[in-house]
């Protein structure tokens, strides 16, 4: 069986048009030889096959304390879940935004924290390939400040430094967003 070489994209057509999300359906030609269609959503404007996965939607932001010995983490409220999910500080870029003004404005919004220090920031990585086009760049910052809120009243964020010990305990307990979950696993193995 051929790994990767045999489909074919035939078209694109967009099928919904919203605020944030468009949907798209594809038709592609299986390894059969036989039409398919498939279904994603992006959060882009897509032209034509060309413009699939070509730009990164946003930033996530995998925060230390000072010390680097706190993990900052988010429980937040996530719609499509209906439950409080542990994550990273997160969110969309905006048109006019860099990288770095976008990774500031969101650690700000969603905790108060500002950005001591960037670390390090990831190249764009897929956030649910089967579904969509949507990529996130990771960003490893440390944080300071007092956290406090400047979150729309549309969130429902609570978000905290964590211990070790603290994070192997939610690691067990709570369920969280993929990406956090391998942060926090390796955050415990340091």
């Amino acid at each position: 069986m051929p790994s990767g070489q045999g489909l074919k994209l035939l078209s694109m057509e967009k099928t919904r048009d919203s605020r944030y999300l468009k949907n798209y359906t594809l038709t592609y030609e299986n390894l059969a030889g036989r039409e398919k269609q498939y279904e994603i959503v992006s959060r882009h404007e897509l032209s034509g096959p060309e413009d699939l996965g070509r730009r990164s939607s946003g930033v996530s932001i995998v925060a230390y304390s000072e010390d680097m010995e706190k993990m900052l983490l988010l429980r937040e409220f996530r719609m499509g879940v209906n439950a409080y999910v542990i994550n990273n500080a997160a969110g969309m870029r905006r048109p006019e935004e860099s990288i770095e003004e976008c990774i500031r404005r969101e650690l700000y919004e969603e905790t108060g924290l500002s950005v001591k220090k960037i670390l390090h920031i990831l190249p764009p990585a897929y956030a649910a390939v089967a579904l969509t086009d949507s990529s996130t760049n990771t960003a490893f910052v440390v944080a300071e400040g007092e956290i406090s809120y400047h979150t729309s009243e549309n969130e429902d964020i609570c978000a905290r430094f964590y211990t070790k010990e603290e994070v192997k305990e939610l690691l067990r307990t709570e369920m969280f967003s993929a990406r956090t979950q391998i942060a926090a696993y390796l955050f415990c193995s340091m």
